[in-house]
């Protein structure tokens, strides 16, 4: 079971152009089949692409869209370059139209405190950076891992919660109230 969250980062990093719908489903299991990964996984792909679900699926594939995109200190914009809750906004607007305040305290403020073992691809992540709670903010993509815009002459990438910078900053988890997804529009 450990697989999956790769797999999920893998499916994301390959499909980061395009929102998940049916042929997009349809386009990368036929790219992950010919590479030989579906049948070396086998029912653990599906299992993991039901699991994490059509909203939480789109959020975590439009975050990594934006890989590379290079960190600038208030940026919101992928065209001028992003600071870490200008980067989760941004994500969360673009992807769920769920617009969440500015600052990475405020949107710790505005979200539902999760323990850390109840984490899923899309819950947010808080760090204390800069000797006060909640001054870093980024997207859980799965495994462990996490997505953000970490600081000035960086840029947008994924990084291991477990490596001992996080590890010992680490504020807490957050998951963003959303409205039941339109279960009849999915797949």
């Amino acid at each position: 079971m450990k697989r999956w969250p790769a797999l999920l980062l893998l499916t994301a990093a390959l499909g980061a152009h395009a929102a998940p719908q049916e042929g997009a489903y349809q386009d990368m299991d036929q790219l992950l089949s010919d590479r030989g990964l579906i049948t070396r996984l086998g029912d653990q792909f599906q299992q993991a692409r039901d699991a994490m679900g059509e909203r939480a699926s789109r959020l975590v594939v439009d975050a990594m869209g934006f890989l590379g995109v290079p960190y600038r200190y208030g940026g919101n914009t992928a065209e001028t370059g992003f600071d870490c809750s200008g980067f989760v906004r941004a994500v969360f607007e673009q992807s769920v139209g769920k617009v969440l305040p500015r600052r990475a305290d405020e949107q710790a403020a505005a979200t539902e405190v999760i323990d850390r073992n109840e984490l899923k691809p899309g819950d947010l992540v808080f760090f204390n950076t800069m000797r006060r709670a909640f001054s870093h903010v980024g997207i859980y993509v799965g495994d462990g891992k996490f997505i953000h815009s970490p600081r000035s002459g960086s840029h947008v990438r994924v990084e291991d919660m477990r490596q001992t910078y996080w590890q010992t900053r680490f504020n807490g988890a957050r998951r963003v109230p959303m409205p039941p997804e339109n279960t009849s529009a999915s797949r």
